[in-house]
C-alpha cells in the first residue's frame, strides 16, 4: 500500500503502555497504518518514542506539548488518536478528537469518572465518529472460546458467576508505586484493573449491570500495614536509595535502560516519580475488594480482587440451568523475592508469555470433560497481538470494543467504588441520574 493512503494515527501519552502502538505503527504494523505524531506533556517520553521510529529506519515524527493536542489534529490530519494518558484525562482527548472528527482508540479504562462518561457519550452522540476501548483481554484466545461455548447454550441460562483475579507481589505492587495509587487519577483498581474483567463478564455472558455492592479497603499497602504486618523498609522511593537495596518491594529503575529513558530521565521536566515506596504514604486506592453485580438478564456476578497474593491468575465459573463452565488461568505459580531471568529489573513484574489455562465443561448428570485450550504466545496470552491487528487492520471481528462497552465496564468499577464509600448497594440507573 502506498505510505500516503495509509490511514494516520497520533498517540497522546508516551508513557510505557504506549511503546506498544510506537512498536506496532513503525515496526509490525507500518503497511497498515502511519504514525505521524506524538502528543505529551514531557517531551523527553517523546523523544524515547521517536527514536523506536528511527531504530526502525524511519523519520522521526512532530511532537506537540499537551496543550498543543487540536492544533496536531489539525495540522498532520490525523484519522484517529490513540490515548495513552493518566486515566483521569482520557475524557479530554477522547471528546476533543471526536469534536475535531477524528476517531479515538483509548486505552482501558475509557475514562475514570461519570463526567468523563457522559461528557464521551454525548460527544459519541453528537458527531458519529469511533470510539474503541483497548479491552485486549477480549481477544485472548482462551477467551474468546468461553464466550463460544456459552454463547452455543453448552451450559444454558447462565444464573451466576464467580471470578476471583489475584495480582502477585511483583504485578500487585506495581500499582502502588505510581500515579495509579492516587484514586484521583485512575479511579482505583475497581476501575483502572477491573474494568478489563467487568467487560470481560458483561461480553461473555451478554449483560449490562445493574446493581452493585461492594466492600474493600486498603490491607497490605501503605504505612499503617507495613507497620502492622512488619514489612517494607524506610525510603521515599527506590532509586539511589540504600534501604530500598534489600526491599523485594522496591523498584530499581536503572536497572533498566527503557525505564531509565522514560522515566529517570524524564523527571526534571514533569517531577514525576515512578518509583515510590509502596508502604510509603499517600496511597488511596484498595487492595484487596469484593463486589456483587446483578445483570439485566438476571444472572449475578461474585468478584474478588486482591493485589498482594503469592501468585498470579485467575478463576471464574458460569453456572447455568445445563451445567458449569469451569476456567482457571495460571500466569505466574510463584513470585520470588529475587532478580531472575524472568524479572531482569529488580521490582518489575516479568511479562507474562506463559499463561496456562485448564478449562472444564460439567454438564448435568455427565462425566466433566476438559476441554483443550490454545493460549496465545505473548503478553496477555496473546490478546496484544490479535487486538493490534484487528485494530489497525480494521478487521469486522465482532469483538471491537466501543464507547457503549467501555461505559458498562465503567460502571460497574464506579458502583462499586459508591458502594464501598456508602455502604449500600447502588443502582446504576440511581448513579447515573446523579450525574444528569
Amino acid at each position: 500500500m502506498n505510505d500516503t493512503t495509509l490511514r494516520r494515527y497520533a498517540i497522546v501519552g508516551t508513557g510505557s503502555r504506549a511503546r506498544m502502538y510506537t512498536w506496532a505503527l513503525t515496526g509490525t504494523h507500518r503497511d497498515q497504518g502511519r504514525l505521524v505524531a506524538l502528543c505529551d506533556t514531557n517531551s523527553t517520553r517523546m523523544a524515547v518514542h521517536n527514536r523506536i521510529a528511527t531504530d526502525a529506519g524511519l523519520d522521526p515524527v512532530p511532537t506537540y506539548a499537551a496543550e498543543d493536542f487540536s492544533r496536531m489534529l489539525r495540522e498532520e490530519r490525523v484519522d484517529e488518536v490513540i490515548v495513552c494518558t493518566v486515566d483521569r484525562t482520557h475524557a479530554d482527548y477522547v471528546v476533543a478528537a471526536l469534536d475535531a472528527g477524528v476517531d479515538a482508540i483509548t486505552e482501558k479504562p475509557m475514562t475514570a469518572d461519570l463526567d468523563g462518561l457522559r461528557r464521551i457519550n454525548e460527544a459519541q452522540a453528537r458527531t458519529g465518529r469511533r470510539v474503541t476501548v483497548g479491552f485486549n483481554y477480549r481477544y485472548n484466545p482462551v477467551h474468546r472460546q468461553v464466550r463460544d461455548l456459552l454463547a452455543s447454550g453448552a451450559i444454558g441460562e447462565i444464573g451466576s458467576v464467580h471470578f476471583e483475579w489475584l495480582l502477585d507481589l511483583r504485578h500487585g505492587a506495581d500499582y502502588f508505586r505510581r500515579w495509579h495509587r492516587d484514586k484521583s487519577q485512575s479511579g482505583g483498581l475497581l476501575v483502572h484493573k477491573a474494568s478489563h474483567h467487568f467487560d470481560l463478564v458483561n461480553w461473555w455472558i451478554g449483560a449490562r449491570p445493574t446493581e452493585v455492592f461492594a466492600k474493600g479497603g486498603l490491607f497490605f499497602y501503605g504505612p499503617d500495614n507495613a507497620r502492622r504486618h512488619g514489612l517494607g523498609a524506610q525510603y521515599e522511593r527506590g532509586h539511589q536509595a540504600p534501604a530500598a537495596e534489600s526491599d523485594p518491594f522496591a523498584l530499581h529503575m536503572s536497572d533498566s535502560p527503557d525505564l531509565t529513558a522514560l522515566y529517570l530521565d524524564a523527571e526534571h521536566e514533569d517531577g514525576y516519580r515512578r518509583d515510590l515506596n509502596v508502604f510509603g504514604p499517600g496511597i488511596t486506592i484498595e487492595d484487596d475488594m469484593s463486589v456483587l453485580v446483578g445483570y439485566d438478564t438476571g444472572a449475578r456476578l461474585s468478584y474478588h480482587l486482591v493485589a498482594y497474593a503469592p501468585w498470579e491468575g485467575y478463576r471464574i465459573s458460569f453456572t447455568g440451568s445445563r451445567g458449569r463452565l469451569e476456567l482457571d488461568m495460571t500466569e505466574f505459580e510463584y513470585t520470588s523475592p529475587e532478580q531472575d531471568e524472568n524479572t531482569p529489573v529488580r521490582g518489575m513484574p516479568a511479562p507474562k508469555d506463559h499463561s496456562e489455562a485448564r478449562l472444564w465443561l460439567r454438564r448435568h448428570w455427565q462425566p466433566p470433560e476438559e476441554i483443550p485450550v490454545a493460549v496465545g504466545d505473548g503478553p496477555h496470552g496473546g490478546g496484544d497481538q490479535v487486538m493490534l491487528d484487528s485494530l489497525f487492520t480494521g478487521t469486522d471481528d465482532g469483538i471491537r470494543p466501543d464507547h457503549a462497552d467501555g461505559g458498562n465496564a465503567l460502571l460497574t468499577g464506579l458502583a462499586a467504588n459508591a458502594s464501598i464509600a456508602s455502604g449500600a448497594p447502588v443502582t446504576v440507573a440511581d448513579l447515573l441520574k446523579a450525574q444528569a
